[in-house]
């Protein structure tokens, strides 16, 4: 009997041991999240905990018909803080999440690596000028004709290069093109195409030069038309950027139905080397669609410009 009775003691103190040592753990863990009203919409967070499935991915062990109903779910507790913990930041690099305008907007802003939060394609391995062109340039509201006229080139130069290799020319292109002036462009003729095609530092083909040589005399036209090709470009989006809030690369799209109906009225107009595809490129480093993921150091800034753009220009 006594034997007995110091047996349950010894259990009952293991239990108490292992209850206290997850309230420990939930209570570390929970240190991790600010709290925000409740008025905040449910599923606009960074993570949401009652999204977590255990059902599908538990390891068997831990549902053993020979444990007790205590134990699994001490046991269940324990493997959700592991999953939550793997899925956060430690501290010095947690994902800090605020409020603006009555949703969650994440300000992802060091991590362990001393880096900023950036888009996920954006990696350590990225060349820095592609890493700045995300910083300073790509989703910021452009404007002057000149700059929409070297991103839409730019952007043109995809069917042959990456952003990478293409950053890369970029003074090159400025020097060759008159610094992007439409009208300066517009008037090369065969010599300076010869000599752009020969270019073997520019790797610009001649057909390529062609095309951007093209769409500089749209652009002259355009402006006849609508006053800057600015204007004609943002009229579509009634002079205010698009804020998507795409939290993951798959959700960006390659191309969009805003993109589809500017690539058909720029090719109307004479211009080349401008599908969807490559016009949502366009669009999208031009600042007209707002596609920085949300969990990006770039996302707020860029809808800030983006909720007063005439101002900023």
């Amino acid at each position: 009997m006594i034997e007995t009775s110091m047996a349950k003691q010894a259990v009952e103190k293991i239990k108490e041991q292992r209850e206290r040592y997850v309230r420990a753990q939930n209570s570390l863990l929970f240190k991790h999240f600010e709290v925000y009203p409740h008025a905040i919409r449910r599923g606009t967070s960074l993570l949401s905990l009652s999204s977590i499935s255990l059902s599908s991915s538990l390891d068997s062990s831990l549902t053993d018909s020979s444990s007790s109903a205590l134990d699994t779910r001490i046991l269940l507790s324990l493997e959700t803080i592991r999953k939550i913990r793997a899925l956060i930041p430690e501290v010095g690099g947690v994902s800090k999440v605020g409020i603006e305008k009555g949703s969650i907007s994440p300000r992802v802003v060091d991590k362990n690596d001393g880096e900023l939060g950036r888009c996920n394609w954006i990696t350590k391995n990225s060349d820095k000028l592609y890493v700045s062109f995300h910083d300073e340039q790509w989703g910021v509201p452009v404007y002057e004709d000149n700059q929409l006229f070297e991103l839409l080139t730019m952007s043109g130069m995809l069917i042959d290069y990456n952003w990478t290799e293409i950053l890369k020319r970029k003074e090159l292109l400025r020097e060759v093109f008159g610094g992007f002036e439409p009208n300066f462009a517009a008037n090369m003729g065969e010599k300076e195409i010869s000599d752009i095609a020969s270019n073997k530092e520019l790797g610009l083909a001649e057909c390529r030069a062609r095309c951007i040589i093209d769409n500089a005399r749209g652009i002259v036209k355009v402006v006849k038309e609508y006053g800057s090709f600015s204007s004609f470009l943002w009229g579509y989006f009634d002079y205010k950027p698009i804020i998507n809030k795409y939290r993951y690369p798959k959700n960006v799209p390659l191309r969009s139905p805003k993109a589809e109906i500017i690539s058909k009225e720029l090719i109307r107009h004479g211009f080349r080397l401008v599908g969807p595809v490559i016009t949502q490129s366009f669009i999208q480093a031009a600042g007209m669609t707002i596609d920085h993921l949300v969990d990006c150091f770039r996302y707020s800034e860029s809808v800030r410009l983006a909720e007063c753009p005439w101002k900023h220009a």
